[in-house]
């Protein structure tokens, strides 16, 4: 366990560039995780600010990033155009968080931004040591017949879900059956009750859910805790 965590703003000049906040540990375990956000949200998201420091308290270095769709427009969801540019960012922060952590490097993101994640893993398997979803958006409000599911044949990165039972962007059932696509090592973890949000919506905050993902992740990715 960190005795000391160290919060401050990040910013490299890539392209895309990278913008968010940095959590550094001390001491630290030498692993790393990059958190994304969702379409309508930014890194100051209550749920990304809430597993940020459950993680760094653990050891981990974790990045909460402003994917380039959001550090040029304030609100608002990303259009079409916005995607692969969203995802040459992750893979800048990435290469980022490898000069910072000596260790592995785990990406995780929430709604779109883990859609991106796990699509950019597809393209490049061995970028990461595993993934850590959020609501996976499997596809949009009642419309079960648009699955973004075309990727995942591909994806051979681990992965650990985490998805409420009332999320209207996929079923359990829809998500496990989809999760029968993937080549690599998966685990599905059910939120009873939770919707999209995970319980972070507005000011509320589901105190236990980040200790519950981090207890999940160490299981399943195998770190000392």
């Amino acid at each position: 366990m960190a005795s000391n965590v160290h919060v401050e703003s990040f910013a490299r000049p890539t392209d895309p560039p990278i913008r968010g906040w940095l959590h550094s540990p001390d001491p630290a375990s030498g692993d790393a995780l990059i958190l994304t956000h969702g379409a309508g949200a930014n890194a100051q998201a209550p749920l990304l600010i809430a597993i940020a420091e459950t993680f760094s308290a653990a050891g981990l270095a974790v990045l909460r990033c402003n994917l380039p769709f959001r550090q040029v427009r304030g609100f608002g969801p990303p259009g079409p155009s916005d995607a692969a540019r969203d995802r040459a960012g992750l893979k800048q922060t990435i290469s980022a968080m490898k000069e910072i952590a000596p260790g592995r490097i785990f990406l995780g993101g929430h709604s779109y931004g883990g859609r991106q994640s796990s699509m950019l893993c597809a393209e490049e398997p061995d970028l990461v040591a595993g993934l850590l979803l959020l609501s996976y958006p499997l596809h949009p409000p009642r419309k079960p017949e648009q699955q973004r599911t075309q990727h995942l044949p591909d994806l051979r990165t681990p992965t650990l879900f985490f998805h409420g039972t009332r999320d209207p962007f996929g079923s359990i059932a829809e998500l496990e059956k989809a999760m029968k696509m993937i080549p690599g090592k998966t685990r599905l973890m059910a939120v009873e009750g939770a919707g999209h949000d995970l319980g972070f919506k507005g000011k509320a905050k589901q105190e236990e859910m980040p200790k519950l993902i981090i207890s999940e992740f160490t299981k399943f990715f195998g770190l000392s805790s």
